[in-house]
Order: structure tokens, then C-alpha cells, then sequence
């Protein structure tokens, strides 16, 4: 016998539309970066490096909220495609750093433009006050959900 009780659509949830937006503008822009060579998840590590000289993997792992082996497979993608290099840490001789080389310090300014062109293809149309207010709002879901991993795929 079927139930008399009420389901939801899925169009009635606000995650149903998060994750719709959140698709399109994740795929948009993963196909975008791919066509210079890299992943949306080696992006992040690389904007990540592009502020400091050199990072220890362990360090660049807890910014990312990913493992260290997932930073280091990262790496050595990168590493492969001569956008960082490791080295020994000069304060201690057993661990080691990641720093960006030239080209890859040169693709990062390339890769953000990339990345305020797909939020402009997508959030251009609000008004300054409703991109502010969207912004917001997801920070704000952000802190009190305490998430700290950031959305790599």
C-alpha cells in the first residue's frame, strides 16, 4: 500500500540548488584549467604555494584539508610537469619543501584569471549588494559548520 505521506521534491532543498550551481560553475572551470595542463585540486596547490617561497607538504596538506600522501601524489604531478620543485628544508635537513619554479609562478596569475572569468561567466548577472550577500551567507554556513576541507573536485 502506497504512503499517504509527503515527500519532498527534490527542488524544495537548498543543497538540490547548491550543488546544481556548484557543478556547473566546478565543471566549467575544471575545463577551463585542463586546457593549460593541470587539475582544479593541483590549482589549489599552486595558488596555495604562489603566496609563500616554499611550503612543507605537511603544512600545504593541513591548508588544503587533504592527507599528506594526496598533497604529495599533487606534487609530484606538478613536480612532473616542472610547475614545483622539492627540496631539502634548510632548517632541517630530513624534511623537505615545495616551492614554485619560474613557469610555475608564471601559470598562477594565468590560472586566476581563469577563475575570475568563470565566477563572472556565472555570478556577473547579480547585483554587487546580492554577490556580497551570497558570499556572505556561505562563509556563514562555511564557520558554523566548522568545514575546513577546501573542494578540490
Amino acid at each position: 500500500m502506497p504512503s499517504t505521506r509527503s515527500v519532498s521534491g527534490l527542488s524544495t532543498h537548498l543543497g538540490y540548488w547548491l550543488r546544481y550551481v556548484s557543478n556547473h560553475v566546478s565543471h566549467a572551470f575544471a575545463r577551463k584549467v585542463e586546457e593549460h595542463g593541470v587539475t582544479v585540486a593541483e590549482w589549489v596547490l599552486l595558488r596555495h604555494l604562489f603566496e609563500e617561497e616554499a611550503l612543507a607538504p605537511s603544512r600545504l596538506a593541513e591548508r588544503m584539508g587533504m592527507t599528506r600522501g594526496a598533497v604529495s601524489k599533487l606534487a609530484d604531478r606538478l613536480i612532473a610537469k616542472s610547475l614545483v620543485v622539492r627540496a631539502a628544508d634548510p632548517g632541517d635537513g630530513r624534511a623537505q619543501t615545495l616551492s614554485l619554479t619560474a613557469a610555475g609562478r608564471a601559470v598562477v596569475p594565468e590560472l586566476a584569471a581563469l577563475a575570475d572569468a568563470n565566477d563572472a561567466a556565472f555570478f556577473g548577472h547579480l547585483a554587487p549588494e546580492d554577490r556580497r550577500a551570497l558570499l556572505r551567507i556561505l562563509r556563514e554556513i562555511v564557520e558554523t559548520r566548522r568545514l575546513t576541507s577546501i573542494p578540490v573536485d
